[in-house]
Order: C-alpha cells, then sequence, then structure tokens
C-alpha cells in the first residue's frame, strides 16, 4: 500500500474542459494504490467510491480489497481516487479557487458523470496505464464505471457494477432533494460560503445523513438491530432519544459532518439525479467492447434489482456483453460494504474469468 497521494492532473495552461463547457484549472487528485503493477501493465483494477468514500478502499471496502480478497491485492494493481467535486483531496466547491484565495463555495462548477471520469481517466494516463483489467464500483462508483464504458470503448475489460442505478427514480431524487433542501436551509449554509464565516452547516448535514443512512439499510435489517428496543425501558416518554433506532441514526448524523463537506454532498448527489446515459439521443454502443457484471441485493430499495435489470436491457439491446445476478441480504444497499459470501464469489469470478467477447450476439431481453 502507497499511503494517500496526490497529483496535479490538470493546470491554467491544460484546463480541464467540463461538460456545461466551463474550465477547472487546477485538478488535482488524491488517490492510493495496492499491489504490484504486472510488466506488461494488464492487471489493473480500478475501484470507483460511493457518494461518501475517499480514496482509502483497503479501509472502507476492506471487506471485498486487499490480500487473497476478491479484489486481490497479491494479484492485481489496485488503484482508488477520490472523486472530482469530493472533500478528501481532490479539488471540489471547498476547494480554494486561486482567482479569488477564497474556497469556490456554489461558484464551483455544476459536474456530470462524465467529468468525474475524466478526471479518473487522466489519472490512469498519468500512472501510464492504457487499458483496464476491470473496474469495480458500488452506487454512485458503478455509475461512473458504466458513463466510462459506454464512452470510452477499449479502456476497461471488465466491468464490475453494483447495486447502481442508470436513471434515478422521483423518490430516489426526492430523498437527495429533501437532504439538500436541510443542508441549504441550516442558517449557518450562508450561501455556500461558510467557510468565510467560520462556520458550517453542520446541523442540515447531520439531518441530510440520517435520512440518507435509512435509505441504505432495509426494515428487515433495522427489526435485526433494533426493532423496537428502548435505551432505557423504564423511562417515561421523551422527546430525547429513547428507541435504540433513534440513539443509532443521532450517532451516525453527528459523526458524519467530521469526514465529510456540506457542499460536495450538494454537488455529487446533483450529478446522480441527471445521470441517464441510455436516454441521450446520440448514444451509440456499437463500439462498447466492456464485459459488464451487473450485481443487486434483494433487500435494496434504494437502488433496487430492477435498476440493475433495467441496464442489463439496455446494454444487451446495444449488443454489449452484460450479465446479471441478484444476491440474497437482509441489509438493504449497504449490503455492497458487507462480507457476504455468494457476493465475494460474484466479484472474484467476474474479475477472473479470462479475456471476455468483445461483442454479443445474443438476442436482447424485454425492456424494463
Amino acid at each position: 500500500m502507497s499511503g494517500t497521494r496526490r497529483a496535479v492532473l490538470f493546470d491554467e495552461d491544460r484546463p480541464l474542459r467540463l461538460s456545461t463547457g466551463a474550465e477547472l484549472a487546477p485538478v488535482e487528485v488524491a488517490y492510493e494504490t495496492y499491489g504490484e503493477l504486472d510488466d506488461d501493465r494488464a492487471n489493473a483494477v480500478v475501484i470507483c467510491h460511493a457518494l461518501t468514500g475517499d480514496a482509502r478502499a483497503a479501509d472502507w471496502w476492506g471487506t471485498l480489497v486487499g490480500p487473497g480478497k476478491p479484489v486481490d491485492t497479491d494479484r492485481y494493481f489496485v488503484i482508488c481516487a477520490n472523486l472530482l467535486g469530493g472533500c478528501q483531496g481532490t479539488t471540489g466547491p471547498s476547494s480554494i479557487d486561486p482567482r479569488t484565495g477564497a474556497a469556490y463555495g456554489l461558484r464551483f462548477p455544476l459536474l456530470h458523470m462524465r467529468d468525474l471520469v475524466a478526471v479518473h481517466r487522466a489519472l490512469v494516463a498519468h500512472l501510464g496505464i492504457e487499458r483496464l483489467h476491470a473496474a469495480v464500483g458500488g452506487s454512485l462508483g458503478g455509475m461512473q464505471i458504466l458513463q466510462w464504458a459506454l464512452d470510452h470503448p477499449g479502456e476497461i475489460e471488465r466491468a464490475v457494477v453494483i447495486c447502481a442505478s442508470a436513471r434515478l427514480t422521483a423518490m430516489n431524487t426526492g430523498f437527495t432533494a429533501a437532504a439538500r433542501a436541510a443542508i441549504v436551509r441550516d442558517p449557518d449554509f450562508h450561501n455556500g460560503d461558510y467557510a468565510a464565516h467560520g462556520t458550517a452547516p453542520r446541523t442540515g448535514l447531520v439531518v441530510a445523513r440520517m435520512m440518507a443512512h435509512l435509505t441504505y439499510m432495509s426494515e428487515e435489517a433495522l427489526r435485526r438491530k433494533f426493532d423496537r428496543a428502548r435505551r432505557d425501558p423504564d423511562a417515561a416518554m421523551a422527546f430525547a432519544d429513547d428507541f435504540e433506532v433513534e440513539h443509532y441514526l443521532t450517532h451516525q448524523g453527528e459523526v458524519f459532518p467530521e469526514r465529510f463537506d456540506a457542499l460536495s454532498y450538494l454537488y455529487l448527489t446533483r450529478v446522480m439525479d441527471y445521470f441517464a446515459p441510455f436516454e441521450e439521443d446520440d448514444l451509440d454502443m456499437s463500439a462498447v467492447d466492456t464485459a459488464f457484471e451487473l450485481l443487486s441485493f434483494d433487500s435494496d430499495w434504494r437502488f433496487g434489482t430492477e435498476h440493475s435489470l433495467h441496464m442489463l436491457a439496455r446494454l444487451r439491446e446495444g449488443g454489449v456483453d452484460a450479465t446479471h445476478q441478484e444476491i440474497a441480504s437482509p441489509w438493504g444497499h449497504d449490503s455492497f460494504l458487507l462480507e457476504i459470501p455468494a457476493y465475494h464469489r460474484a466479484v472474484a469470478r467476474a474479475l477472473a474469468v479470462p479475456s471476455p467477447a468483445r461483442r454479443v450476439a445474443d438476442p436482447p431481453p424485454p425492456r424494463v
């Protein structure tokens, strides 16, 4: 393991041109690598993290990434980088704008999934790698991999896309809209310039995290963990955290602002809202040569199996090699972070199979 490193991938002489036409410079990315790159540079695997993740894949995805694990760092050269717009070392809305000497705040440009991909592609090129053995990502990370493979044939041999979506539902967008409202209506938000005021919209971010965390779990998971257990069964009724589930959610909310920034939460959730690659008029999948393994969990109601089936149908309609497996788990969306044997076997198989055929001729399934 290398520890977290940083690279400036775009500068004033060569700025990052965003999908909106805006330009951004400098762009710095924080990343970690694990394992050794083969002499032929053919064993590189990129890990794309979810909404609130970071470059330290061996920490937050330690169940999956490491020696002898499904993403085996004794076999693969694993790369994980913090997203553009993030707050863990990669340029984002709380970074300093060199033109003003202050944090960008809401003056930071809005981002598209393609912009996130552009930065990670630049990092892979910076590391001297032309084609990835695989890319693996859950949730937002899986969405990023889908965009990458659709836009840049020849760069990813196989993609493992886990509990992701190619089109958020109104319910999905509604949850993030409510979370963003909690943040921007916090009196300490100051229209995004809270750093200049020496404050942070902590209360809004706590509420946003508590609400989001509920969507990452299932009703069965909450029943198993808490049911209706109380902190003190003999205590009188009160508004203070009485039930164990209340205490748990409060804790999850309170620790969140210590590691994540409110502006990054706004920007990255908005990227997800607008992501709908199969609805683009000029979409052409005729050259896509990535083999997709789509994985979902039967208790995930944030990005349930229907989201994976939608991706499966559209990819196969385009002649792309794609398969899907639904994994049994009671733990909801967060299952992708847990040690679930069937899930881990599926990831290991997807990475270890022989190089896939570049195209498939099977008739597509009905669109769902």
